[in-house]
């Protein structure tokens, strides 16, 4: 995906210009060609050998494709098209049905048209085919219902649209193309690994996040016992209530609200970020992809254990995209939080668009900070969350930021991938930081089990 930045004036006109293009487009076939290209080369020899017989020949030949043409341009397909995804967010490699409901404005019949889906890079629509004959306007059969399955292999958002209808003369000389309908958002969202139930996952009955909320606050009251169940570990076997009771009795700690975690994003790629299709290099694009991977992975792992998740992106937010979000949530952006129910789906459409973006320019970022000169990511924060931090290429800049991030995370874990530095790897470690180094998204079930091992929750 790449943003475009429009201005107005002239390239306003440009774009309208290349609109009025695109839907009216009429061309020659190459039978209409070669008609043309016979006709001048006989027109050339007449006037040499002054033969009236051969130039009334050439003539013909070079009027029946230009006739042809103007047949077409005049007489275009005139088409209603509306567009369906079913689903319209789709996963990775997953597949989508596009419905397109055609329907005929034109007075007469529509037959021997051919119709294409136009789609952008990364999306492979079928070739032409034959359009099924459509009646004319407000007749019976006006309308024709056509369909077709694609498989997106990257994430992102994709225009797909809009509908080709082509039409041609009954010779076959010329060929006139006419867009209909208009662009739809098809939605890519990351692939998501299943993570195993251990670590910060919620199980059954009490679960590992009462049993975080303990670890977290061992001063939390635990005043309620209740009746043993197959699980409960014997560790929270309460003895005084099971010898009142005669019965096994476990501790059960008071309700308290959804626990919170915390994800980063590395999105600036160290100053890589930005520089256009092209200017990145390779391997830190797919180690980008890797990490959204990751990101959905691990953010929907959490959501589904009634996690509280607040997501801070290291570039300008993209995940809550605003003009004056444009310094990182580490330096003054309102982090983006989801919560469940839904927030696993919001968190995969927000990450659907996530792309590199460039570090602000100075003035940019002196601007921002008088606006919110406390860092948005620390307002508030009294008590250490569980932290995990997708790093692919950070600066100097971001470790600063990070290890004094250290001090608000328990644990402080960073997927780190080849690309990060050994210097930076060391300052984080000694931070606090416990990096987990990932080749590709599916060595993350394997790194997530050491997990837990360290852990820890915030609460409201």
């Amino acid at each position: 995906m790449k943003r475009r930045v429009r201005g107005s004036g002239q390239v306003a006109s440009t774009d309208w210009f290349e609109r009025v293009a695109a839907r009216f487009a009429t061309r020659l076939t190459l039978r209409g060609v070669v008609f043309l290209a016979a006709g001048a080369v006989l027109f050339a020899n007449a006037i040499l050998i002054n033969s009236r017989d051969i130039l009334f020949v050439a003539s013909l030949l070079i009027m029946a494709p230009l006739v042809a043409a103007g047949y077409v341009s005049l007489r275009p397909a005139r088409v209603e098209v509306t567009r369906v995804f079913r689903p319209p967010i789709v996963p990775v490699s997953g597949e989508t049905v596009v419905s397109l409901q055609l329907r005929n404005l034109s007075a007469t019949p529509l037959g021997g048209a051919s119709w294409a889906d136009t789609s952008p890079p990364g999306i492979e629509a079928p070739p032409a085919v034959i359009l099924p004959f459509v009646s004319r306007n407000g007749a019976t059969g006006d309308s024709v219902r056509l369909e077709y399955s694609i498989v997106p292999r990257h994430r992102g958002v994709y225009d797909v649209g809009p509908l080709r209808v082509s039409r041609q003369d009954p010779f076959g000389f010329a060929r006139s193309d006419r867009n209909a309908g208009t662009p739809h958002d098809l939605i890519v969202t990351p692939r998501v690994t299943p993570l195993p139930g251990s670590g910060l996952a919620q199980t059954s009955n009490d679960g590992s996040i009462r049993e975080l909320v303990r670890q977290a606050t061992p001063t939390s009251d635990e005043l309620i016992a209740r009746e043993y169940r197959p699980g409960d570990a014997l560790r929270r076997v309460n003895w005084p209530a099971t010898a009142r009771h005669g019965e096994i009795m476990v501790r059960q700690e008071e309700q308290r609200s959804n626990p919170e975690a915390r994800m980063v994003l590395d999105t600036t790629l160290a100053g890589a970020a930005g520089l256009g299709a092209g200017h990145v290099p390779p391997h830190l694009v797919a180690a980008f992809e890797v990490e959204i991977d990751l990101a959905a992975s691990v953010g929907v792992h959490l959501l589904d254990a009634g996690y509280r998740l607040e997501v801070i992106e290291l570039g300008a937010s993209q995940l809550l995209p605003s003009h004056q979000q444009t310094l990182g949530g580490l330096h003054g952006d309102v982090p983006a939080s989801f919560r469940a129910p839904g927030g696993d789906r919001a968190l995969l459409e927000a990450l659907a668009g996530v792309v590199p973006v460039p570090w602000p320019s100075r003035s940019v970022r002196l601007a921002a900070s008088r606006r919110a000169p406390v860092r948005a990511a620390l307002r508030g924060a009294q008590q250490s969350l569980p932290t995990f931090a997708m790093l692919v290429s950070v600066s100097e800049a971001d470790v600063d930021d990070l290890v004094h991030l250290a001090r608000h995370c328990e644990p402080a874990v960073a997927f780190v991938q080849r690309t990060v530095s050994g210097i930076a790897r060391e300052r984080l470690q000694d931070a606090g930081w416990r990096c987990l180094e990932l080749a590709t998204a599916d060595d993350l079930e394997d790194a997530w089990n050491n997990v837990s091992g360290d852990r820890g929750a915030g609460h409201d």
